[in-house]
């Protein structure tokens, strides 16, 4: 049964401190707290749909993050925003912090004193609320799309469910989903590189290559450059193209060496910025011509106004 009063500092002198210790608890509390952060952020974004407004995430972590390091030191559980709760509190009219806060201050008050009364309430009674809960936070719209999107889409879907009904874990379905997510689009961006002969006058041939060059595209970017034409300069204009990783790098790096003891020049022009950084940084041999016209990529920055 529950015992109402304020719960007392946790007394931390009988904790066996130690690698031991740490290494037993460690995966646990990764898990909770990876599973709080999911929950938390799945509920802003769904408050943020419903109330056509944007919360900060942010906050939400930071704020949550202190109130379960300060529970804990009471003996208390961990906890994260619930969907079930929020719901309630938006469908009753709250828009505001007052409501969160009079909802925190609502149950803090049946935990001190309500405590006799609260373990009356029967199981089955929550187990019909959290039915209800979920019947209203299903986004039953979604079974409509099975069909028309990728069939790659609805795998990710059917894994992080599977994953968490089978297995119990959220944070192991959300990494698997990441996973799952990654390879798809590094399969299906490594379909996008595309490489067009601009012109060839005989002593010089001119590329044009668009898209991401990385671990994934790195195979149909090289098959087009095979060091058979007479031209003595290749150039390669990278206006529209990235690259990613190491192995774009190590694909230029030997692009530029095949052409070398082809007794070709390599000449590759219009790549940004940044990639010409991560080319420096890597050690790179490869010559980049600077160009005036050479794209330059930034974040852009917008500023939220009032109707």
């Amino acid at each position: 049964s529950l015992e109402k009063g304020f719960p007392p500092l946790a007394d931390f002198a009988g904790i066996p401190w130690g690698w031991a210790f740490l290494k037993s608890i460690f995966p646990v509390a990764l898990t909770i707290a990876l599973v709080g952060l999911i929950e938390s952020l799945m509920t802003l974004q769904l408050i943020d749909e419903m109330t056509e407004t944007r919360g900060q995430g942010n906050r939400e972590c930071y704020a949550q993050g202190g109130a379960n390091i300060l529970s804990g030191l009471f003996g208390g559980m961990g906890g994260c925003a619930m969907i079930g709760q929020s719901l309630i509190n938006i469908k009753s009219g709250g828009r505001g912090r007052t409501s969160g806060i009079v909802a925190a201050c609502a149950l803090g008050l049946f935990i001190l004193f309500a405590g006799p009364v609260i373990v009356m309430i029967p199981v089955a009674t929550l187990v019909g609320v959290m039915f209800m809960v979920v019947i209203g936070t299903f986004e039953w719209s979604s079974l409509r799309t099975f069909g028309r999107v990728p069939f790659s889409e609805i795998l990710v879907i059917l894994s992080v469910t599977l994953v968490t009904v089978f297995l119990h874990n959220l944070a192991l379905a959300v990494f698997a989903g990441i996973i799952l997510s990654a390879l798809v689009f590094a399969w299906e961006s490594s379909k996008h590189v595309f490489v067009n002969l601009e012109s060839d006058t005989g002593s010089e041939r001119h590329y044009s290559v668009q898209g991401l060059i990385y671990f994934g595209s790195v195979s149909n970017f090289t098959e087009h450059f095979q060091c058979r034409s007479q031209a003595e300069t290749i150039i390669i204009d990278m206006a529209h193209a990235r690259v990613c990783d190491m192995s774009g790098i190590e694909a230029l790096n030997a692009l530029a060496e095949r052409y070398r003891k082809g007794g070709k020049t390599l000449h590759v022009r219009h790549l940004s910025a940044d990639c010409r950084r991560m080319l420096k940084r890597a050690g790179s041999m490869l010559h980049v011509e600077i160009m005036p016209d050479d794209p330059e990529y930034i974040v852009a920055k917008f500023r939220m106004g009032t109707d």
